[in-house]
């Protein structure tokens, strides 16, 4: 029997084993996810509840997996993205119908994603393994070793270490990592603006560090606010009329006063990428593989591209899951797109880092130039929908799942 095991069933793996479970219940495949921590069966909103944002690609492979009629429900759509720079001249908007997309992107709560993804889980084709741990892993004939806490061992051909940015399961296999420090320091909350944010995400640049607002359900939006670790820490424990008073501050007034703020959380920042993403019979997949700075909303985006294209990889090799050839198949079709995606999300969060006077007179002039310069900028919206490489999403993805 072939087994493939995926380790964390968070968005990335729940995403991989869905995009899997037709292709595998065809093949006789048994697919095993693993996740220590249960999450509810019945989904809670929350006004604190961390979400992410999914660009128009990531909704294409939702569609293809026949899951967005349900995100859908509580996904907000991004009409309209405002990007500026606090002090400079230069701004420019990306709009939705511009790209002839119903939305440029959508932000959900990851715990409805969550709830999504596992509810369209086939139980007859994949086994939850769940609350469970990997201990620890090794290489055997023909894949790969698991012994779980309490639960024995497990034999697959192919595991796939969707397990996080702080995997330790990758440590243990003497996988490396290459670390690029911003610092600074990602605090994250919920406001609800005094006016409607009208489906407007702002990306606003300042010396301090950039700010996002992406628009939630309920006129809420959900802040990303990057700032150096000692000022994060100090904005995190303001009272709420101070922080809001700050915020508006370096925001402005586009939206109105802000009314109320959530809980705050705060996130270290970093480039983490993985030395080695494929071995024979083992993938790394998902932040553990990249983690990048969430000022442009790619890092989710590419993981689930990265998650479609090995599922089309496997499913479309005549080769065992778990053999080289097979996965680095998979690394060289994603190769480009991560690069690209990396290189997009990385100059960009050191482009507008730089407080350099001359530096910042160059940012306004481009950022003012993109609106008389139609092709680079509908190049621009297209790395932002996640659309930059158009392969997996059009020729192989046809015949996806």
């Amino acid at each position: 029997m072939t087994r493939l095991a995926i380790i964390g069933g968070g968005m990335v793996g729940a995403s991989l084993a869905l995009a899997l479970q037709a292709g595998a219940r065809q093949r006789g495949w048994t697919l095993h996810l693993i996740e220590p921590f249960a999450p509810g069966e019945h989904y809670q909103p929350s006004y604190d509840a961390r979400s992410t944002a999914l660009s128009y690609g990531a909704r294409l492979i939702y569609e293809r997996l026949g899951v967005w009629s349900a995100i859908a429900e509580r996904a907000e759509p991004i009409r309209q993205v405002h990007v500026s720079e606090r002090g400079r001249f230069g701004n420019t908007r990306l709009h939705a119908e511009h790209e002839r997309v119903p939305a440029l992107g959508y932000v959900v709560e990851n715990a409805w994603l969550g709830h999504c993804l596992w509810q369209a889980l086939d139980p007859d084709c994949v086994q939850v393994l769940c609350p469970a741990q990997v201990q620890s892993m090794e290489a055997v004939e023909g894949g790969y070793r698991l012994v779980l806490e309490r639960q024995g061992q497990l034999e697959c051909s192919l595991a796939v270490l969707a397990d996080g940015g702080r995997s330790g399961l990758r440590e243990q296999l003497g996988i490396g990592v290459r670390r690029s420090t911003y610092g600074q320091t990602a605090l994250i909350a919920n406001v609800t603006p005094g006016k409607s944010h009208a489906g407007i995400a702002f990306e606003r640049f300042t010396e301090d560090g950039p700010l996002a607002l992406l628009p939630l359900q309920d006129n809420r939006c959900a802040l990303v606010w990057s700032r150096s670790p000692e000022d994060a820490e100090r904005l995190a424990g303001l009272p709420q009329a101070a922080f809001l008073d700050e915020l508006q501050q370096a925001f402005g007034y586009r939206l109105g006063g802000f009314r109320q703020v959530g809980a705050r959380h705060l996130y270290p920042l970093e480039l983490v990428e993985a030395e080695e993403q494929v071995r024979n019979g083992l993938v790394v997949l998902g932040n553990a593989a990249h983690s990048l700075h969430p000022i442009a909303g790619q890092g989710y985006n590419l993981s689930l591209r990265d998650a479609w294209a090995l599922a089309e990889t496997l499913l479309h090799s005549a080769s065992t899951p778990g053999a080289l050839s097979v996965l680095q198949r998979f690394h060289l079709r994603q190769a480009r797109d991560q690069w690209l995606t990396v290189g997009f999300s990385d100059h960009l969060t050191r482009l507008f880092g730089d407080s350099a006077w001359g530096l910042g007179v160059a940012r306004s002039l481009a950022l003012s130039g993109l609106d008389l310069l139609p092709p680079a900028k509908h190049e621009f919206a297209r790395l932002a929908m996640g659309l930059g490489v158009r392969r997996a999403l059009t020729h192989e993805g046809e015949n996806g799942q």
